[in-house]
């Protein structure tokens, strides 16, 4: 029977210290150059995929391209035989076109994103209206009146009038008959100078239960 070979070593408190030092760093030493190694393996992964997926999404993303492009293409035929057959102009100003499918479960809205803007002459017609509106603060009803009218002229993060508000702005100055206040909703008016930002298409089927449902053609849709 063979014997034990293991053998008991006696150290002194300083030796068993220093030893145990030892093999702490050992030990870190070995954590680190897993850590190391795996960030490593990470990285390799990250680029490995990237250099894989991005091909894919690229050709996804050209498809999708020209596809969309394909119905705009399609549907300006369809717009141009509309206003032959209704004797309608296709107004420029239009921001989006509906077109529904004969069983009303399909549709497509094709249309534009457009953003509020003004020239600096908004400024002079904010101040004539405001100089009027901030004059008739006198009773509860008109001081009403006042903080409608300056919430109606308040502005956007970005700084920007919203153009649906200053509707709302001429009917109420419609409603006063004032002369000033109307000419400065006409100088607001006046300065609008929307920008059109980019094309859109809306795709829409009805469910089992009849709502609505998008068609998703974006990247973060789904």
């Amino acid at each position: 029977m063979e014997g034990n070979n293991q053998q008991t070593v006696i150290m002194t408190p300083e030796e068993r210290a220093e030893f145990e030092a030892y093999q702490r760093e050992k030990a870190r030493k070995a954590a680190e150059e897993k850590a190391k190694a795996d960030r490593e393996r990470y990285r390799q992964l990250v680029d490995e995929e990237i250099e894989h997926s991005i091909p894919s999404l690229l050709a996804i993303s050209e498809e999708i391209k020209t596809c969309k492009q394909q119905v705009m293409d399609n549907f300006k035929t369809i717009l141009e035989m509309k206003s032959e057959l209704f004797k309608t102009k296709v107004r420029d100003d239009q921001r989006s076109h509906t077109f529904t499918n004969s069983a009303g479960d399909k549709r497509i809205t094709l249309g534009v994103y457009v953003t509020d803007g003004y020239r600096d002459t908004v400024e002079e017609g904010i101040s004539i209206v405001k100089e009027y509106i901030e004059g008739l603060a006198q009773d509860n009803e008109s001081r009403a009146l006042v903080s409608m009218v300056l919430k109606l002229l308040s502005r956007d993060a970005k700084g920007t009038l919203k153009a649906s508000r200053i509707v709302q702005l001429r009917k109420i100055a419609m409603d006063t008959g004032n002369a000033r206040f109307l000419e400065g909703v006409q100088i607001i008016e006046e300065a609008y100078q929307p920008a059109v930002s980019k094309q859109f298409i809306r795709a829409e089927v009805k469910d089992e239960n009849g709502t609505w449902r998008s068609v998703p053609l974006g990247m973060t849709e789904s």
